[in-house]
């Protein structure tokens, strides 16, 4: 069997709102060709988002613990969206990703596509030393997962039609977590959120970041199906 492949494409900082619409485009283009029995064009976007928050279909708005003013007079969005999950923030220092794909190209269900998401994080995550793992009944990857200092270091919420995904993950590189305080991360009132600097000693180059990790995707998703 072919192996399945995909494009790569970094957006570099953008708006949360002009991504949603690259994104969608994509999604809704590669739909689109699936209907009509072709084999479209899968991206994997990379981005940095200005200040902003954004709440998954099922999440509570009760999670969001200051006013929309209160957001207005720090610059930070609000958004709902159509992913899973709960609410999370994004903002400068995070590598945001956004991995369109057909699940059926490459061979995937949804949950093993998210396992797969998954992993590539761990394995990224031990090119700096760190052990990432997974909480029972969370998403995303954690530190010292399932101790009672399990802290998050990326997010995942996904959406999917036919298969086709959208949205992703969004993984603390040198974020600013102060952020993390105007909101109950993920829904999760007991739990701690961490980045990749506040984690290492030494400060990581984001650019090397992404370059590292954008390699772990092409491994983990170009290799045969």
């Amino acid at each position: 069997m072919i192996a399945p492949s995909f494009t790569f494409c970094d957006l570099g900082r953008i708006s949360y709102e002009k991504a949603l619409i690259v994104q969608t485009n994509t999604f809704n283009r590669l739909i689109t060709e699936k209907i009509r029995g072709a084999s479209g064009e899968n991206v994997l976007f990379f981005c940095e988002h200005e200040p902003v928050f954004t709440l998954g279909k099922h999440g509570k708005e009760t999670n969001l613990l200051v006013s929309e003013e209160r957001l207005n007079q720090r610059g930070i969005s609000f958004y709902h969206t159509n992913r899973g999950g709960d609410i999370t923030y994004h903002g400068p220092g995070q590598i945001t990703g956004y991995p369109v794909f057909d699940l059926e190209q490459f061979g995937l269900g949804l949950k093993a596509y998210i396992d797969r998401l998954e992993e590539t994080i761990i394995r990224f995550l031990s090119l700096y030393g760190l052990k990432g793992g997974r909480v029972a009944g969370a998403s995303g990857v954690w530190l010292d997962a399932d101790t009672p200092k399990a802290r998050k270091i990326c997010a995942v919420g996904v959406r999917s039609s036919r298969f086709v995904t959208m949205h992703g993950f969004a993984l603390n590189i040198l974020t600013d977590l102060s952020y993390f305080s105007l909101i109950h991360p993920c829904g999760f009132v007991d739990k701690g959120v961490t980045s990749l600097a506040a984690e290492c000693k030494n400060v990581p180059d984001f650019n090397v970041a992404k370059q590292r990790l954008a390699s772990l995707f092409e491994e983990m998703f170009q290799r045969e199906a």
